[in-house]
């Protein structure tokens, strides 16, 4: 167990290029198993997180040979020979759940357990199973395995019920060797959509529509390799962001696609929150925070849910009092305790939080709940006076590359410790 000490009154300043989106190279690995060609595909802009660990894992145990070198992975697929994933790795994370779309396609079968993943209230596969059932597969249960077979895949008419960014990708994948054309309406329009459709018809797919709530597949015989730059993640840099707003700082984020924020600025800026675009990159400047009437998370194009508690830490250093709906998962307040133990005055009815904005928040000792909620608490860190220290950080390393680290580089006092018997020391030869 590792835990974060964070030093509370520094504004940050200076600028942070970010890395591959997380929720695109999460499915984006997964498609790789549809490469039938014997040559390995190559992904660039990889960031270095466990849940890129995990999902190695996953496809290695399926056959597949995968290196990592310098933030691109090399994946062969030739070997594939396993159409079971172990119980304990799809229990580490819920996009696990992509491998069915893809292995479906690839061999005809697979089993998996039920995935796992943060802790932020109950995510369905229903729309995954009754998608992948139109297209021709047979699904059951035994003893807890989800088992499924096809003797061929075969283009459908789909109706998604919510637009889900899993069930979307996961029937794109599986879409794309059936036999015959598929329709899925509906369909999740997130930015990672638009790029795992990219890398499939890099791969030889004919995909058309994402970024739509329509998606038109047509299937092919095979593909094949290709090498693929996964696209910025637009979280992380939305997290850096308000990072540099809640301390007063001047932050920069650089190497993003600005567009993909526009819900989160705008937001940001009915806060108070001065945000200048230059090309690709996006600076927030100093500000004074305001609340704002009413937050309300929403599939994109709206406010992300995964944003969500950073926003909300921010808005408790703002003037007034702000409304927060969580209209996407119904358990995703948790961090709200954690952050009241800083003094936050928060309260939540049923899926809405009321932040009144507090003169000052207090360094405390607080618990991630999940990987978003831990990248909010060491936001109120930054700007609480003393210290904090933000337990069970393997959270926010799911989703963060270094997280503590680009902090330091924007001069945040920060630093990483081992827990020892449930105490967070830190070295002898640091002292902040």
């Amino acid at each position: 167990m590792t835990c974060f000490i964070v030093e509370g009154g520094y504004a940050l300043e200076g600028s942070v290029e970010i890395k591959g989106a997380k929720n695109s190279m999460l499915p984006i690995m997964a498609a790789t198993i549809l490469n039938s060609e014997q040559r390995d595909i190559v992904l660039e802009n990889i960031p270095d997180i466990i849940d890129m660990h995990m999902k190695k894992k996953i496809l290695q145990s399926l056959g597949l040979k995968v290196n990592c070198r310098a933030n691109t992975l090399y994946i062969d697929s030739r070997e594939l020979c396993n159409h079971s994933i172990p119980a304990p790795l799809m229990k580490e994370m819920r996009s696990s759940i992509f491998i069915m779309g893809p292995l479906l396609a690839r061999l005809g079968k697979v089993r998996v357990s039920y995935p796992g993943g943060c802790a932020i209230g109950p995510r369905p596969i229903d729309l995954h199973l009754k998608g992948l059932e139109a297209l021709g597969a047979r699904i059951w249960e035994e003893k807890g395995i989800i088992v499924a077979s096809t003797s061929g895949l075969k283009g459908a008419e789909i109706h998604l019920d919510y637009p889900s960014v899993g069930a979307t990708e996961n029937l794109m994948m599986a879409a794309v060797l059936a036999r015959g054309s598929t329709v899925v309406h509906n369909a999740a329009r997130e930015p990672e959509i638009i790029d795992l459709q990219n890398f499939l018809n890099a791969m030889g797919a004919q995909v058309r529509g994402a970024g739509t709530e329509t998606l038109r597949i047509k299937g092919v015989d095979s593909l094949g390799s290709c090498c693929y730059r996964i696209i910025p993640d637009r979280i992380v840099a939305g997290t850096f962001l308000m990072a540099g707003a809640i301390t007063g700082g001047r932050v920069t984020v650089s190497g993003i696609i600005p567009s993909h924020l526009d819900a989160v600025v705008a937001k940001m800026q009915e806060a108070g929150v001065i945000i200048e675009s230059a090309g690709d990159s996006l600076s927030v400047l100093n500000g004074r925070l305001k609340a704002v009437e009413t937050l309300r998370t929403l599939p994109y194009p709206g406010f992300p849910t995964d944003l969500q508690s950073p926003m909300m830490a921010l808005l408790t250093r703002a003037e007034g009092k702000s409304n927060i709906v969580e209209s996407v998962f119904e358990a995703r307040f948790k961090h709200v305790d954690e952050l009241n133990r800083m003094h936050a005055r928060i309260s939540v009815q049923g899926r809405t939080a009321l932040v009144e904005g507090c003169a000052a928040l207090r360094g405390a000792e607080v618990w991630a709940t999940d990987l978003r909620a831990g990248a909010a608490l060491v936001m109120a860190g930054l700007a609480a006076e003393g210290r904090t220290i933000v337990r069970d950080v393997r959270h926010i390393d799911r989703g963060y590359e270094k997280f503590d680290r680009e902090l330091q580089k924007l001069g945040a006092h920060v630093t990483r410790v081992e827990e020892t018997d449930g105490v967070c020391k830190l070295p002898v030869s640091v002292h902040i």
